[in-house]
Formats: C-alpha cells, sequence, structure tokens
C-alpha cells in the first residue's frame, strides 16, 4: 500500500520488524516447506531492506515473538505510544505504554505518519485485592477476569489494572496480565509503572543509560496515575479466591475454576452462544472440567513463554513422564529465552519428561505455520484465544490454562489441579 501511494517511512529509527507467526519451529531452515510462508517471509526481508527498518530474522539472537523481544530489549518503556499490527499488543502496557494493535490499514498509517487516529477512552480501574493462593498465577487473574466482566465488557475502555496482587507481579506476570486485555474488549491494558518497572529496564540494550536512565525513571514515574485519580469505573477482585482457570468453550470469557462445573446454558446471559459452544467442544453442561481428556499440550505464545512461564512449567514435569498419546509441545518466546532456558537446564528437563523442546516462534497458539491440531484433538494451551479453528484443526478444541496447569495436563492426559503439584 505504501508503495502504491509513494509513502515512505515517517520514523525508520523507532520502526522495528521480526518472523514470529509463520516461522516453523521443529526447524528454522530455509526455504521453509510451506511456499506461502516462505513467501510471505520472502517479502518482509525485501520490504525491510527497502525502507531501512531494523530487522530481527531468523539467524538473528534478537528474534522472537514480537510481544517478547520488544520489552526484553528494553524498546518497551513507560509512557511510550506503541503500535503493532498484532491484537495482543496490549502486552506491553505491563511497563505504563499505551500499545495498540492495529490493523493492516492502520499500519501504513502509523509507519507514514508515526500517528494513530482514535477517539478518546474511558479508563476502568481493576484492581486485584490480596494474595493468590499457591497453584494460581498470572494467567489465571487475567481469565478470571475476562469470566467476571464478559469478553465485551472493556469495549470502549483501557484497563488500568492494579491492586496488591498485581504490585507483587514481577513484570513477565504483569505482561501476561496485560496481553489479554483485547479478549476481554478492552483497546489497551496497563500497569502503573514502578520500581519493578524500572529494574527490569536497567541495563538494557534500548534502555537509557547511566544519568540519562535517572532522568528516565523520574519521567517513568511521573506517568503512573495520581493517587486521586478518578475513573470512569472500577472493579475489585479478591485474589485469593481466584483458582487455578480453565476455558472451556469458544471464548475465553467461558471458563471455570479447575474445580468448578461447567455452567449450563440457562445460569448464563446469552444462552445461544453457550449452545454454540457446547455444540462444538462435545462437552455435558454441569460435568466437571476435572478430569477432561487431552490430546495435546502447548505451551507457548506471546501471553506464557517467557523465561519464568517455562520455570513454572518444568517445576511440574520435572522427574516425570508426559502421558502416553499425548503430544506435548514447549516453545520459547524467543531465542534469547530459548538460550536463557537452556543454561538452566529446563530443557532437558522438558526433553526427559517426554516433551518437545522447539525452536522459537508463535507456533500452535495459530494456524500459520506447521504446528496445529488434527482433527477433534483437545488441546490444553498456555495461548490465548481458544476460538473455533483457532489452532489449525476446524474441529479442534482448545482449553486455554496457565503453563504450570499445561504441564500437569500433559503429564495426566487430562485435566488436572496443579495445586496437587504443591
Amino acid at each position: 500500500m505504501m508503495r502504491e501511494r509513494g509513502l515512505s517511512i515517517a520514523y525508520p529509527q523507532r520502526t522495528f520488524a521480526t518472523a514470529d507467526h509463520i516461522v516453523p519451529t521443529d526447524t528454522h531452515a530455509r526455504p521453509f516447506a510451506d511456499d506461502q510462508a516462505e513467501a510471505m517471509m520472502a517479502a518482509l526481508e525485501k520490504n525491510v531492506s527497502d525502507f531501512g527498518i531494523e530487522f530481527y530474522g531468523l539467524g538473528s539472537d534478537r528474534q522472537g515473538i514480537v510481544h517478547v523481544i520488544g520489552p526484553q530489549l528494553g524498546l518497551t518503556q513507560p509512557g511510550m505510544t506503541l503500535a503493532c499490527g498484532d491484537s495482543h499488543t496490549s502486552t506491553h502496557g505491563a511497563f505504563g505504554t499505551l500499545a495498540f494493535g492495529i490493523g493492516t490499514t492502520q499500519v501504513r498509517d502509523v509507519l507514514s505518519t508515526q500517528t494513530l487516529s482514535m477517539d478518546r477512552l474511558n479508563v476502568r480501574r481493576i484492581n486485584v485485592n490480596g494474595s493468590l493462593p499457591l497453584g494460581v498465577h498470572a494467567k489465571d487473574v487475567i481469565l478470571t477476569i475476562i469470566r467476571t466482566l464478559g469478553v465485551g465488557g472493556g469495549k470502549g475502555y483501557a484497563y488500568e489494572y492494579g491492586g496488591a496482587v498485581l504490585d507483587r507481579m514481577n513484570m513477565e506476570e504483569r505482561m501476561t496480565v496485560c496481553n489479554m486485555s483485547i479478549e476481554g474488549g478492552a483497546l489497551v491494558g496497563y500497569v502503573n509503572p514502578d520500581q519493578t518497572t524500572f529494574d527490569y529496564l536497567m541495563g538494557r540494550q534500548f534502555a537509557p543509560k547511566g544519568e540519562a536512565f535517572d532522568r528516565g525513571v523520574a519521567y517513568w514515574r511521573a506517568m503512573a496515575s495520581d493517587p486521586d485519580a478518578a475513573y470512569d469505573d472500577v472493579v475489585d477482585l479478591d485474589g485469593s479466591a481466584i483458582e487455578p482457570t480453565v476455558t472451556w468453550g469458544i471464548n475465553p470469557g467461558q471458563a471455570v475454576g479447575v474445580l468448578e462445573n461447567l455452567p449450563r446454558p440457562e445460569e448464563l446471559q446469552d444462552p445461544k452462544i453457550v449452545e454454540r459452544a457446547y455444540e462444538h467442544m462435545g462437552w455435558t453442561p454441569g460435568a466437571p472440567i476435572l478430569g477432561t481428556s487431552i490430546d495435546v499440550a502447548f505451551i507457548g505464545s506471546c501471553t506464557n513463554s517467557r523465561f519464568s512461564d517455562l520455570v513454572a512449567a518444568a517445576r511440574v514435569a520435572k522427574g516425570r513422564q508426559v502421558s502416553a498419546g499425548v503430544r506435548a509441545l514447549v516453545v520459547p518466546g524467543s531465542v534469547e529465552v530459548k538460550k536463557q532456558a537452556e543454561a538452566a537446564g529446563l530443557d532437558r528437563v522438558f526433553t526427559e519428561a517426554g516433551f518437545q523442546w522447539r525452536e522459537a516462534g508463535c507456533s500452535m497458539c495459530l494456524a500459520m505455520n506447521p504446528d496445529k491440531l488434527n482433527g477433534r484433538e483437545v488441546c490444553a494451551s498456555s495461548s490465548n484465544r481458544n476460538f473455533i479453528g483457532r489452532q489449525g484443526s476446524p474441529g479442534g478444541r482448545t482449553l486455554l490454562m496457565s503453563p504450570a496447569m499445561v504441564a500437569a495436563a500433559a503429564l495426566n492426559g487430562k485435566v488436572v489441579d496443579v495445586r496437587e503439584y504443591n
């Protein structure tokens, strides 16, 4: 589109590219077996060269999922407005960044003008108070928020996450929460920057250095909402009441605690959508989610493929074996995460347990690469969407959960309560 209009990149030095969605994770060898994916990769390589954009392609030690490498390189900083042609750009809000997922036409406009045209958002403050029980993770927090407020509850809002639970989270946990803001209908989701944010950024490649970092921290602190800030809405949740959470249907809001039974259509607001979910999934209303059989286990995606995610899953998998007949994949979110995990011996923990240890990429989160479900397979997945066909098969069924819960399901061939392993 830019070539057709004779447009140039307004700020190439503020524009970065990587390869993630279409990348095979069993091998990064070229050419790709998928001709369309190879053509897309070749087009990307030509475009970044023609327009002078820094590119972290295959073979680069900075390659990985865009929402993993941006923070780890220090490109994502508080107070920035950031845009990317991917729905889960809200991940970067963990740094106090306004991060927007945009469509292809908007990508053209941002590249050529470095601006976005949009309406002012309302702000909803979501406080998660108290403490999380043992075995409950950031993924359970965001799934509970979406289940509570609905997949359309955030329409027209920015979500500001806070409260004691968010205050205690590390940056990778905050990224998991912000990542799925769009699944709740919010255009962006963010956490106010604090010392945890600054400590994470210090020393990273694109973060300020020396006195410039100190000036940056002073500016970043000013980005946080004032104590007396007024919000358009405030929601309070009790963190101690959250339990390991599993989706049962065809959107992320259709979720239950692991010890709950599946809801009956008449108990929910839109019985027709619920009936469609049961029709696709094949479950029985009122049945327990605990014990649901799985065929595939996937640990990865921009939601849960960072080092701490892999550590949590490895703690469950260590010294145990994947259940017979389960295909289990662990896909690091970046080359750096892969190296860090291998240095810690996590790759050996997983492979000795029967998991496949893959190259960095988006993998089975979506059907744009060879990692896909087959037929009516059921997948325990640490990804972010359980839409029909999302993982490559029109009949495939996706159960979203935390990486630790995925690991436990892989070992047992069914949904279990990960707290049994603590």
